[in-house]
């Protein structure tokens, strides 16, 4: 079992070896009856547990942490001889997976300071407790993941999509950061515009309307954009869409025709048009393949 090292609480990075599959155990989507739940006093002695919070506020405490994880933001709970279990009541829903992974010489995590002797060690480290940037797409996989296992996949594909889901949150954080090959430094506004885009999902977004926003020209807000983030604003635009529709098809049982115009779109046939030309299905079809889920509730 990977032990994790000493040192102060703050801060805390998860590591993880590259080139190497996760092992997947098991995965769900919990979702409290009341606000009166508190998370149960379980063990956690072997498995890493990722827990992405769809509603409300998760408090959970474990090895000595007290963890707050609200809404769009991530845990991850490495191996250990201790309970997590719940220090505060209120409701809540998340998904969580469980798996293991061979860390061989690596610890499970250390504290930043070190984290730097580690990447330079063939590894990658995610901080312990964050906000997911594009949550939506996250739970999709995760949701897919499900699907897999209800389908009775086999092992190999399970570790694989497992993988695939922390790797995507690592991939998420890091394209979040300032790219040093960023020539016009604009970093805060590109992140401003993705803020805007995601308040205003549900409406019919252009960009001279983001232009109009923030006080630029709508070529010289697409170009910007398009250095930031090696995409162009309209297609970013439509993704953000497109993976919030996945979501809301996936995880609730709104009609297609209600989260068409949840994601700006007035004519259910170009949303249907658009879906398939981003997903490679139909709206219809993408909810019956991804709909199942593994609820749990205590």
């Amino acid at each position: 079992m990977p032990n994790s090292k000493a040192g102060t609480k703050k801060d805390q990075m998860m590591i993880f070896p590259e080139n190497k599959l996760f092992h997947y155990l098991r995965s769900g989507k919990f979702v409290a009856l009341s606000s009166d739940w508190k998370h149960a006093s379980l063990p956690l002695r072997f498995d890493y547990e990722l827990i992405v919070v769809t509603e409300g506020t998760l408090f959970l405490r474990y090895m000595d942490e007290d963890f707050s994880v609200s809404e769009g933001e991530y845990l991850i709970l490495p191996p250990s001889g201790d309970n997590r279990s719940g220090f505060k009541k209120a409701y809540c829903s998340f998904y969580w997976s469980h798996f293991t992974i061979d860390m061989e010489q690596f610890p499970a995590r250390v504290s930043k300071e070190d984290s730097a002797a580690y990447q330079r060690a063939s590894c990658y480290l995610l901080p312990q407790k964050g906000t997911v940037p594009r949550p939506q797409r996250m739970i999709v996989q995760m949701k897919q993941l499900q699907d897999l296992e209800r389908n009775n996949y086999p092992d190999i594909t399970l570790n694989a999509a497992m993988t695939a889901i922390v790797t995507e949150l690592y991939g998420q954080l890091l394209s979040e950061l300032p790219k040093d090959s960023d020539p016009i430094g604009n970093k805060q506004v590109y992140s401003d515009i993705v803020d805007y885009i995601r308040l205003n999902i549900s409406e019919n977004i252009k960009i001279s309307d983001i232009a109009n926003a923030f006080g630029y020209s709508p070529k010289y807000l697409s170009h910007l954009f398009s250095v930031v983030r090696g995409t162009s604003l309209k297609q970013f635009i439509l993704s953000q869409k497109i993976e919030t529709a996945s979501y809301l098809l996936s995880d609730t049982d709104q009609t297609v025709s209600e989260i068409a115009a949840l994601v700006g779109f007035s004519d259910m046939h170009n949303f249907s048009r658009a879906f398939k030309r981003v997903t490679g299905l139909t709206p219809t079809a993408y909810r019956n393949t991804y709909a199942k889920r593994l609820l749990y509730h205590t």
